[in-house]
């Protein structure tokens, strides 16, 4: 086993995260910018992009980090079948789900059941289809709607906070149903689906538009939140959630009607683009 990946499995992982939660709401002027600094130097954030263009007029890093974008920086795919990108970020990888199981890189898979961490909530997807985008830290980290749904429940499911790089998703197995997650079900005309919300190493920070912050606290069980009476509706494009540091967000189709596009791994994609179709029956005998 190599040295950075045996890292990865002695790291004081939630002890960490807790550190780093505090450190990147630091508001002290000279700290704050070193980190932003730091990070906009390393991977070349494009900041022109960001509705504040200045990296340094931000109160804190995290801020900075799950910063908002221009009106006019992502657009939609115009055809209301398109199911859309989520995140900007990098096609981890993408394709059919085979018998429940779900590919996540050089041999390695693992059930929907268990990312979902629910056996009936998987079998919608048992031959549905999956897409997982990698977020770099420097993409934009807000999620946003593939496709208009009304949320019908959300699942805390607890477990360790691995790096989600691609170095790590190569050697660590079932990784994404291993770590901390957060998972959004929703409901449409068409069809349920989800997507997930995967926390990594320092930090494993979600917040959704209708809760606020989530992820942490961390969890010591699987909980499970009904929120099909509140009557939550939310349209294709629009945001949904955003992560604070590291993160991947797994989106999980059901197979009739879908039909993705071929997606290579380590591909770059944009919020807003299209992964695919989501066509009806009415619309797919035409």
């Amino acid at each position: 086993m190599k040295p950075k990946i045996l890292l990865q499995y002695l790291l004081p992982h939630r002890a960490l995260s807790r550190m780093v939660y505090w450190a990147t709401r630091w508001t002290w002027q000279p700290w704050k910018n070193l980190l932003i600094g730091q990070i906009v130097k390393r991977y070349q954030v494009n900041m022109a992009e960001a509705a504040q263009p200045d990296p340094y007029a931000y109160p804190h890093f995290n801020a900075f980090f799950s910063r908002r974008l221009r009106a006019d920086a992502r657009q939609a795919d115009p055809s209301p079948e398109a199911i859309l990108c989520p995140a900007d970020g990098r096609i981890s990888q993408s394709g059919r789900i085979t018998d429940g199981r779900i590919f996540q890189a050089k041999g390695q898979s693992f059930t929907a059941a268990e990312l979902l961490g629910d056996e009936a909530a998987a079998q919608p997807y048992r031959d549905g289809h999956f897409v997982t985008v990698y977020l770099s830290p420097r993409d934009y980290h807000r999620v946003h709607m593939p496709w208009t749904g009304t949320l019908r429940e959300t699942v805390h499911v607890p477990g360790r906070i691995f790096s989600v790089a691609p170095f790590a998703v190569e050697a660590i197995p079932r990784l994404f149903a291993r770590n901390e997650r957060l998972v959004c079900h929703f409901d449409s005309p068409q069809g349920p689906f989800a997507a997930v919300m995967v926390g990594a190493v320092l930090v494993s920070s979600v917040a959704t538009v209708w809760d606020g912050l989530v992820i942490p606290p961390y969890a010591s069980s699987i909980r499970h939140k009904s929120q099909a009476e509140r009557g939550i509706t939310l349209q294709r494009f629009m945001e949904m959630a955003r992560f604070n540091m590291g993160s991947t967000v797994i989106l999980l189709l059901p197979g009739n009607g879908v039909s993705l596009e071929s997606l290579q791994s380590q591909q770059p994609v944009q919020m807003g683009q299209r992964l695919g179709f989501w066509r009806t029956p009415a619309s797919t005998a035409r």
